[in-house]
């Protein structure tokens, strides 16, 4: 598989006053220890988000279409209750991720795919690399309405 790796992180060209969906996305995961943008030549250089060689986010190139792993159970309730969700295809989504559309995901909705690219992260990272992040911040546990 032919990839090419990008950094991920804010240069002098400030992406937070840039607007579009990926700056929104790799400004999220610059936060995270590790992760990497890769470009898949095999998909027309669609890119993913990676932690040690491990996917964690799938994107189109415009970051209109995400796809995330959550818990089964998360997933299951994500699915059954927010527009634009379903299962990952590939059988991906027996195991938790779920593709979201997010063309028109306004501040609200970003942050809460900030939550979900986060956790997804957590659930593919290393366990030493996951804990950076969970005690950076405490994710909502699934009951947790807060």
């Amino acid at each position: 598989m032919s990839v090419m790796p990008v950094a991920v992180g804010l240069g002098a060209a400030d992406n937070r006053h840039m607007g579009n969906n990926m700056s929104r996305l790799e400004q999220i995961v610059a936060e995270l220890p590790e992760a990497v943008r890769v470009d898949v030549a095999q998909w027309d250089g669609h890119p993913t988000f990676r932690v040690r060689g491990k996917n964690f986010v799938f994107s189109d190139v415009e970051a209109t279409r995400l796809t995330v792993k959550l818990t089964v159970d998360e997933a299951e309730a994500v699915v059954a209750t927010e527009p634009g969700a379903e299962p990952a295809g590939y059988g991906l989504g027996r195991h938790g991720w779920i593709a979201l559309d997010v063309a028109d995901a306004d501040e609200p909705r970003w942050e809460q795919l900030r939550e979900w690219i986060r956790t997804s992260y957590t659930l593919v990272a290393p366990k030493r690399l996951a804990e950076q992040v969970l005690d950076e911040e405490p994710l909502p546990t699934q009951g947790d309405q807060s």
